[in-house]
């Protein structure tokens, strides 16, 4: 099995930016105690698809990232910067 830094060293910034932004929604969503089931039906979502994209079997799109900020009450900023 790897490790935390074996695997975050595989990935890509986009991909671990897709990481940060889900698990700080999915935070938010437990700190308001909300379940998966109540809050799947909230966004129009089955219970076991939300807890696929929580377990990053399926990597989110920003579609669906901000679906899920919007039923938290929430909205994603991006922003584009220079390099």
């Amino acid at each position: 099995m790897n490790t935390w830094s074996e695997f975050k060293d595989s990935i890509s910034d986009d991909e671990m930016t897709v990481i940060d932004t889900l698990s700080q929604l999915q935070a938010e969503r437990l700190k308001r105690g909300i379940s998966q089931k109540d809050f799947a039906e909230t966004i129009g979502m089955k219970q076991p698809q939300l807890a696929k994209i929580e377990r990053l079997d399926s990597v989110p799109s920003l579609v669906t990232l901000n679906r899920y900020a919007h039923g938290l009450g929430l909205e994603i900023k991006l922003s584009i910067i220079s390099k």
